[in-house]
């Protein structure tokens, strides 16, 4: 056999190791995953719905959801994309907003302090020079000579 067969050889052989790999993997998610489908887990769909969901046959394939009290929807088991946790403790992450308006006082509060550095800064140094073509604003050409100008 030449160098060529047997690398190519070689390079099959490692495409088939890793689909049986990625294989493995995924099924071992899609397990984890219907262990997690309990009866009272909020539970998000394929196509967007959340829940509670009710009733998971197996043998029917069908899963029954809550979707607000008294509202019952049958759907397709396979439909059943994830386990909604709560992200608030899900994240955990310190400094984050928890609400619009605390999200809106923090970005006023930088804001503010972007403000005031580059006021500093102007008073500190000169403007820099534009580059590669730039105009500056003490450079932009009047509009009735750019006008005339190309008249």
């Amino acid at each position: 056999m030449d160098p060529l067969s047997i690398a190519m050889l070689a390079i099959l052989g490692v495409l088939i190791f890793f689909m049986f790999r990625n294989s493995r993997k995924r099924k071992a998610q899609m397990a984890e995953l219907r262990d997690q489908m309990l009866p009272g887990v909020e539970v998000m769909t394929n196509f967007g719905l959340f829940g509670t969901l009710i009733t998971n046959d197996t043998v029917a394939n069908s899963a029954e959801i809550e979707i607000s009290k008294g509202v019952i929807v049958k759907v397709h088991s396979q439909t059943l994309a994830k386990v909604v946790v709560d992200e608030v403790a899900e994240e955990g992450a310190e400094g984050a907003p928890r609400s619009v308006e605390e999200a809106m006082e923090i970005a006023n509060r930088e804001a503010a302090e972007r403000e005031s550095g580059e006021a500093g800064e102007e008073t500190s140094q000169a403007a820099p020079k534009p580059e590669y073509g730039e105009l500056s604003d003490s450079e932009a050409p009047n509009s009735a000579e750019s006008k005339k100008a190309s008249e």
